[in-house]
């Protein structure tokens, strides 16, 4: 006021608040709330946000801890991504007693609006100041976490799996089923084939179980249940279609196309809403590429050119279905140039896009876009093309050491050694800077 020769009500009116609000807040008489904070340090010429570290150090420390006053002042902090202020109320607010439940419903709000940094310090203090009671707020405080942690490098999603684990039983029975297909789905993308069977089979017998219960239900008490992100029958075919892709890798096909012919087969399913016939439509569709891929990967060649022109409509299915024939040309030596000259743009595009398409996450296309160019570069490699040969080696180095993915890094030395005296000057020095990286990370 003095700097700019301002008298209190004019302050008042740059900060859009009540004369009498604005002399109370200054004489100390009034306290002083997150929102009446933000509008004198925008009426001051500062970004909101400004005074926050001050606000808790001088005024909130000493003040008893007012969940009205605190609540708002968190969920600003996250929403401009002021970490550490964070920090320091939620452990002002953990010294008291009774604040756990109000923390894990802000933690929900602000996972809810993406915010999940910010949600990832609630939940860590409120798991912590639960952790020796068998409570469901404990188990959806490790589920979030589980959530908040996954990520491109694989080995802290591998770790953030292992610890969710032991909470999945906490969980009520429907939520259950979404934690359950979550961490079959991080194992799958992990290619953890005995971890991905065993939460997969866990899966179908609880969603069998919620559907037979659902259907002996009278229909006025449906409406009142709790619901989940999916129709029931489809975590139970989801079971399957995983316990398919786990004989596809054991090369066990027969055994494959077993589960396969079970959720191709939904005739059983009375429902027949518009979300129910979406999803059944869906697993015919996976049940035929599906079909295709394990006959391919069985030897039968015949099926490759149906199953291209399968999987050269779907969007989703482009890479997946390009890394099943790629696999299939390295193992029964076949020509499939053609094949890749088709789906030379989209190829290309892969290289620098890894988000999420359909029903497949992340950490799914960015593990599958690895294992196909690593495949790409054994076909190169082996038809002496080494030029396209080192070029997918060295994608797949970068990108195997971007996720953290030493069983591919470990492919690709030993590819590189095998081809080494072909490799030009140029792929010899972009391998070195690579291998450096490599080592980096390490240490």
């Amino acid at each position: 006021m003095k700097d700019h020769d301002l008298i209190l009500s004019d302050l008042a009116r740059e900060a859009e608040m009540n004369p009498g609000t604005m002399s109370s807040i200054i004489n100390g008489n009034r306290t002083l709330s997150v929102d009446q904070l933000d509008r004198i340090t925008q009426a001051m010429g500062y970004p909101v946000g400004y005074y926050y570290e001050r606000y808790v150090s001088e005024y909130l420390t000493e003040a008893n801890p007012n969940w009205r006053r605190m609540s708002p002042f968190i969920h600003n902090c996250a929403r401009l991504n002021k970490l550490d202020c964070i920090h320091e109320v939620v452990n002002l607010l953990m010294d008291k007693l009774g604040y756990s439940e109000s923390l894990f419903e802000l933690a929900e709000e602000l996972f809810r609006e993406g915010l999940y940094e910010a949600a990832t310090i609630l939940y860590e203090n409120v798991a912590l100041s639960e952790k020796k009671q068998y409570s469901e707020r404990l188990a959806m405080c490790q589920y979030r976490l589980f959530h908040t942690r996954q990520g491109d490098n694989q080995e802290k999603n591998y770790e953030a799996a292992v610890q969710f684990e032991i909470y999945v039983d906490r969980l009520d029975e429907i939520e259950q089923l979404d934690a359950l297909k979550d961490l079959a789905n991080t194992y799958r993308s992990l290619r953890k084939w005995d971890k991905v069977e065993l939460f997969a089979k866990v899966l179908g017998d609880k969603a069998k179980i919620q559907y037979n219960m659902e259907q002996q239900r009278q229909p006025s008490k449906r409406e009142n249940t709790k619901k989940p992100s999916f129709p029931l029958f489809a975590y139970w075919a989801f079971s399957h279609l995983l316990r398919d892709e786990v004989c596809e890798a054991r090369k066990d096909y027969e055994k494959a196309f077993q589960h396969t012919y079970m959720y191709a087969d939904l005739s059983w399913v009375k429902e027949t809403d518009e979300i129910t016939l979406e999803w059944k439509k869906r697993y015919k569709e996976w049940a035929e590429a599906n079909a295709y891929v394990n006959k391919l990967h069985a030897g039968e060649i015949s099926v490759l050119d149906d199953y291209v022109a399968f999987f050269s409509s779907r969007k989703e299915e482009t890479l997946p279905g390009l890394d099943n024939v790629i696999e299939a040309a390295n193992r029964y030596h076949l020509n499939v140039d053609h094949i890749l000259s088709q789906f030379q743009t989209e190829i290309l595009a892969m290289r620098d896009k890894h988000e999420g398409v359909g029903v497949y996450n992340q950490q799914f296309i960015l593990e599958r876009y690895v294992h196909f160019t690593c495949e790409l570069a054994v076909y190169y490699l082996n038809k002496s093309n080494f030029a396209d040969g080192f070029t997918f080696l060295l994608s797949c180095l970068e990108k195997s050491t971007l996720i953290n993915n030493r069983s591919y890094i470990i492919k690709c030395v030993k590819l590189y050694e095998a081809y080494l005296e072909y490799a030009s000057f140029e792929m010899k020095a972009a391998y070195r800077n690579l291998i450096k990286k490599v080592d980096e990370d390490e240490t």
